[in-house]
């Protein structure tokens, strides 16, 4: 599946709470994720641009995807399918 081109960091976090992520906390423009569901605690930040940039959408996926096992293209229909 494509990655989304026009996915802004508020719509991805949004994204993420089907997963279990949560907000801990804000810095600035940057979101802190967290997640204790499955596979122990994780986190991520996201920043909270108008439009992520892909490389950046594409690393915050896969550094989600790993964390769950599964691969991008799994996650991409989980959150967007």
């Amino acid at each position: 599946m494509r990655l989304p081109r026009h996915i802004s960091g508020q719509a991805l976090a949004l994204s993420l709470k089907r997963l279990g992520y949560q907000k801990t906390r804000q810095t600035g423009s940057h979101l802190r994720l967290t997640t204790s569901s499955e596979n122990g605690e994780h986190h991520i930040t996201i920043p909270q641009h108008e439009a992520l940039r892909v490389g950046t959408l594409a690393a915050i996926l896969d550094d989600v995807a790993q964390h769950f096992q599964i691969s991008r293209d799994e996650l991409l229909e989980q959150l967007f399918g």
